[in-house]
């Protein structure tokens, strides 16, 4: 199943876990109050660790390689549409937050994706 590259600007090497060589897709939007950091799953095009399973090491790997500061970004994971008949491929983004021991995820609005993308 492959992920169209209009959910990404770029694929980004992550280590997962045990280290394992992994990828995801990445774009990362600036608006005037803050930045968006979009990690996107590559399904078939992963080697590794998925993005959800990444969590805060991902996000902070990504913070390390482009300059961002972890609590200056709203990280924000994508389940791209794939086409797929099966409902759990549809397109869906997730707000996520490391505040606590385990990672809280809320789910976006349709109305939140289409503010998000409207630069």
């Amino acid at each position: 199943m492959k992920v169209s590259t209009k959910y990404y600007d770029e694929i980004f090497d992550f280590k997962g876990q045990w280290d394992m060589p992994s990828k995801c897709g990445l774009r990362i939007i600036r608006k005037t109050d803050r930045t968006y950091v979009i990690v996107t799953e590559l399904y078939q095009d992963n080697p590794g660790t998925s993005v959800t399973y990444a969590g805060k090491s991902l996000a902070v790997q990504i913070c390390r390689a482009t300059g961002l500061r972890l609590e200056e970004i709203v990280y924000l994971e994508c389940n791209p549409d794939t086409d797929s008949k099966l409902s759990f491929y549809d397109e869906e983004y997730f707000e996520v937050t490391f505040d606590a021991p385990q990672a809280a995820y809320r789910l976006l609005e349709h109305a939140e994706v289409k503010d998000l993308f409207d630069i």
